[in-house]
């Protein structure tokens, strides 16, 4: 992998939560570049030269890292986390939609990362529900104040439409457990007293001595 051994990053203005910082952890770290060209980048019908990069991959401690890597940068040749040209292709087609809750962890902490159409919008409307100001927003987006202002409004709308449609949830601490009814029992009214169920007497308990049973009041 050409850029993974020599510690270059391709120029394509595109922010990574990785960085290059885990190439020194990969397998691959240190091998020369024609070696790597060879192993990484084999022709597509070469299936043995294939399997080989595949079984370098199989035990590498930072294979995640190189996928997201090849996604993000558009790395479109060669064999990255472990898989090929093939088989990462439905992976870049649909990387807009794509939604990696970690890349927005890492915005809210303030990371420099690069964001996907749908990870963007969830973060607009995180930090609309966080109380952000247009201006903050603009400043972590980088964007102008105007469109940081129209995006947080459009966030508003979204959390307004989806109370009225569904409702707003009660908190935990003040929602009330039911308790159990009984099976063809309705509910009581407010402000009425209910009857005490009593297990019935059994015919073979004799009857209680010296006093009688008054029933309540």
């Amino acid at each position: 992998m050409r850029h993974i051994t020599a510690h270059e990053k391709p120029n394509t203005g595109l922010r990574s939560i990785a960085g290059t910082s885990w190439h020194t952890r990969a397998a691959c770290h240190g091998m020369d570049f024609e070696d790597a060209d060879a192993v990484f980048f084999p022709l597509p019908r070469d299936h043995e030269a294939i399997a080989e990069a595949k079984e370098l991959c199989g035990w590498c401690p930072v294979r995640g890292d190189c996928f997201d890597f090849a996604l993000e940068n558009g790395l479109k040749e060669g064999i990255w986390g472990g898989l090929t040209e093939a088989e990462r292709r439905p992976w870049h087609e649909g990387l807009s939609q794509r939604i990696d809750y970690q890349r927005v962890t890492a915005f809210f902490n303030g990371r420099d990362v690069h964001l996907t159409k749908a990870e963007r919008q969830v973060v607009i409307d995180h930090a609309y529900v966080r109380g952000w100001r247009p201006d903050r927003l603009a400043g972590a987006l980088q964007i102008s104040h105007k469109h940081a202002r129209d995006l947080l409004r459009k966030a508003a709308n979204r959390v307004f439409d989806r109370d009225r449609t569904y409702g707003v949830p009660r908190p935990k601490n003040q929602r009330k457990k039911a308790g159990p009814n009984k099976a063809g029992s309705a509910p009581a009214k407010p402000g009425t007293r209910q009857p005490v169920s009593r297990p019935a007497a059994s015919a073979s308990t004799p009857a209680s001595l010296g006093k009688a049973e008054c029933p309540t009041s």
